[in-house]
């Protein structure tokens, strides 16, 4: 399918409000330890994950609502040897994306990737200090693996539109790190995004104690960055997402979770709470589920990106903001 058809497919899911946005695990090992994620240490970690197959029939079943953003996470999904595989079966309907910590990374396999059709890969790098980063995400050398990673997806992209971003998490103690960041990526021909921490990662407040003109700080930062992708009315919202939370949330009405089974919930903080399965349901089904789940849906305790940036598409400064980077293909980050 071509790009164009594929980006047709997606607008008309918009119009019928359908969901846009699916966040899929397909896996839950990782090679890293980080703080402020268990993942790593989650019992699914050891549970059966889905075959190319699997991923193929899935895929081809999405594809009745329309061309999905697809991000592809784990865990660490490069630890898969199949991965090159898993992006071309979604890429025949889907706009896949994925998101990484980079350690695994070569130039050979980001060229595999770009052919494969990947969109677009989000390198996880939360300091710009070195010894910081590597101490946050439990993996000496994590911080020079992960520059390396965006240094070759950079030169192995076949299309020019093949988007590179540097991804950050907000913590307690890394808001004066988002300015380097940014530099940083641009140093790297990268774009940069933001997303804060939710305590319901982990549970832990340790990295939720940020107050007053956060959203102020961030759209600055915007304004003097060009590379900075995040957008303007997901960044507004910090200040919010940091002191009460945002209700209003559109889980299983704009976007869903699968789990590394095949299980669909209406977000990835409420995978242990599915309400169909990619396999065993047909696609109406599943839909009515997650519109279902999502009539009851009060919950205001994140601000992930997969939640911000697809809910600013239902805002008209949010759309206009947005368009260029779906619909027109801008994959060559401004440098700084």
């Amino acid at each position: 399918m071509t790009p164009v058809r594929k980006k047709f497919r997606l607008l008309r899911a918009w119009l019928s409000r359908s969901p846009v946005w699916c966040a899929w695990q397909v896996n839950y090992k990782c090679n890293f330890r980080c703080s402020f994620c268990h993942y790593w240490n989650d019992p699914a970690a050891d549970e059966p994950e889905q075959t190319v197959e699997q991923f193929r029939a899935g895929s081809r079943k999405l594809a009745q609502l329309g061309s999905l953003l697809i991000n592809i996470a784990g865990g660490e999904p490069l630890l898969r040897a199949d991965i090159v595989d898993v992006v071309k079966v979604l890429g025949q309907f889907h706009f896949p994306l994925l998101t990484s910590n980079g350690w695994l990374a070569t130039e050979d396999l980001a060229r595999d990737l770009w052919s494969a059709g990947l969109w677009g890969i989000s390198i996880s790098i939360d300091y710009a200090d070195a010894a910081r980063h590597d101490k946050q995400r439990g993996r000496p050398g994590a911080f020079d693996r992960a520059l390396a990673a965006l240094d070759a997806f950079y030169r192995a992209r076949t299309h020019e539109w093949q988007r590179v971003n540097l991804m950050s998490v907000l913590l307690h103690d890394n808001l004066d790190q988002m300015e380097p960041l940014a530099r940083l990526a641009a140093d790297h021909h990268a774009y940069f995004m933001v997303q804060p921490y939710s305590q319901r990662k982990t549970g832990s407040q340790r990295f939720y104690n940020h107050q007053g003109r956060l959203g102020e700080f961030l759209l600055d930062i915007k304004r003097r960055h060009p590379n900075m992708l995040s957008n303007p009315y997901f960044l507004s919202r910090f200040d919010d997402a940091f002191n009460g939370g945002i209700p209003g949330c559109r889980a299983g009405w704009s976007f869903f979770n699968i789990d590394s089974t095949g299980d669909i919930a209406v977000c990835v903080e409420e995978r242990r709470r599915p309400v169909a399965n990619l396999y065993r349901d047909d696609i109406h089904t599943i839909v009515h589920n997650l519109r279902g789940r999502a009539r009851h849906n009060a919950c205001s305790d994140c601000w992930y990106n997969c939640r911000g940036e697809i809910e600013s598409l239902y805002r008209p400064a949010g759309l206009l903001s947005s368009l260029p980077t779906i619909l027109f293909d801008r994959g060559k980050a401004p440098c700084g």
